[in-house]
């Protein structure tokens, strides 16, 4: 009964989509265990290129039983959109199952999002503004709607009722905006109820049952481990609970730990973040606009440019550490085939002193100099291999040191976007 992890080990945008892509076909079920629609997975396919924010990357095997977990939350109408897109490309949704514990992104989850980040000013955090952060706050504060509440008509309006006239007095008197109708809310959100009901069970009591029968079941992450609330670059984090990390999939989805057999943390070549925050390696001016560009680094979900730099062993070796990885993923090697040398940041300056260890301060990171290593580039196309044996030897050498600074074997290296363009080192599944 092989459980198998697929998350994010940078700051998200890692290229998890493609690997749960191409990974989920020799899986019996395929989940989502964390997070919401502001995370974004661009996966391409025979199915065209498609954007994924809610839906499992599973979900283009119709053999395969697709799992939106509890700890997911989730905005009906982006969800509804989301379906309705893959369908008319053929696309079958006959198994996908979403939990009836999930969450679910109200009207005014949006709104408090977008009015927060316009008091930060110059402190905003940067998020997608999609109301994930204020839902999960809600979660915690036990004020939260949950999908077995919005599929139960009666169940609905009698949460609404004591939900929304508490964060209409919210939405008035301290973000001064007008109050929502209660009817309005509730007849939108019934309609959306009505479409995704059929969808909705106990999943955990699925995947257990997948697990007693001896089948395999991947569960994939959401954003990644430095976006974690607790072990990233706090405040400039994910609000997603449970957490980023591996420790929060079984939560996520509701098994227990020692369930889990394996954990694979997928990584860039390079590193990129959206949004504020701190990232040491981090490439201004005409160098980070060129990588940017040659690897069309713009946000899934927003559309903003992510700020691009050179490969991170510290911050890398962290997340190896905390996840407890038995192996990595290298996507996106094939952006780096015309660099003529790479540097990648073997450990840090701070404050005169040399560390190999990620702070917890953002102000420690700020400060910090990363300290390079620069390797021969292989200025020679990558697309087209599919054995470790054919990429150019400088190639091999680059993944090889990867491997050897943080501490973990590299199972898969991917050489562009579609699914088959992937150097298999050690099958993950």
């Amino acid at each position: 009964m092989p459980v198998i992890i697929v998350l994010g080990g940078q700051y998200g945008d890692e290229g998890k989509g493609r690997v749960v892509d191409l990974v989920a076909r020799k899986a019996h079920v395929a989940a989502r265990y964390s997070g919401g629609n502001n995370a974004g997975h661009t996966v391409i396919n025979e199915f065209g290129e498609s954007r994924l924010h809610l839906v499992p990357a599973g979900i283009f095997y119709p053999d395969k039983v697709c799992v939106i977990g509890n700890g997911v939350i989730i905005d009906p109408k982006v969800l509804l959109e989301e379906i309705d897109d893959l369908q008319s490309r053929g696309v079958s949704f006959e198994k996908l199952k979403i939990s009836d514990r999930c969450h679910i992104i109200m009207p005014w989850h949006l709104i408090i999002d977008r009015v927060d980040e316009e008091l930060r000013g110059k402190a905003a955090i940067g998020t997608t503004a999609r109301g994930v952060g204020p839902c999960f706050a809600d979660k915690v504060f036990r004020a939260g709607i949950r999908m077995a509440d919005l599929i139960d008509p009666e169940g609905f309006r009698e949460r609404l009722s004591f939900v929304l006239p508490y964060k209409n007095a919210v939405l008035e008197k301290l973000y001064g905006v007008e109050p929502l109708s209660f009817e309005e809310v509730y007849s939108t959100y019934s309609e959306y109820a009505a479409k995704i009901a059929g969808f909705v069970t106990n999943t955990a009591e699925l995947v257990q049952d997948a697990l007693d029968r001896g089948e395999t079941v991947l569960l994939e992450g959401a954003q990644g481990t430095l976006l974690d609330l607790d072990a990233g670059t706090y405040e400039f984090v994910t609000s997603a609970a449970p957490s980023s990390m591996a420790s929060g999939a079984g939560v996520g989805i509701g098994i227990g730990p020692t369930q889990i057999t394996k954990v694979v943390a997928v990584y860039k070549a390079y590193q990129t973040r959206v949004g504020n925050g701190p990232m040491p390696t981090e490439l201004v001016g005409e160098e980070g606009d060129t990588l940017r560009e040659r690897g069309k680094e713009y946000g899934a979900t927003t559309g903003r440019p992510r700020r691009c730099g050179w490969f991170d062993a510290v911050s890398s070796r962290y997340t190896f550490r905390l996840n407890g990885l038995t192996g990595m993923v290298m996507t996106r090697l094939d952006i780096l085939d015309q660099y003529p040398t790479i540097k990648v940041c073997t450990a840090y300056r701070l404050d005169g002193k040399v560390t190999n260890i990620f702070p917890s301060s953002n102000r420690a990171l700020l400060r910090v100099e990363p300290i390079y290593e620069e390797l021969p580039g292989w200025q020679k196309e990558t697309k087209d291999a599919r054995t470790f044996e054919d990429l150019p030897p400088q190639a091999r050498a680059y993944v090889q040191r990867i491997q050897e600074l943080v501490g973990c074997p590299i199972d898969m290296v991917s050489v562009g976007p579609e699914r088959e363009q992937a150097v298999i080192i050690n099958p993950i599944i």
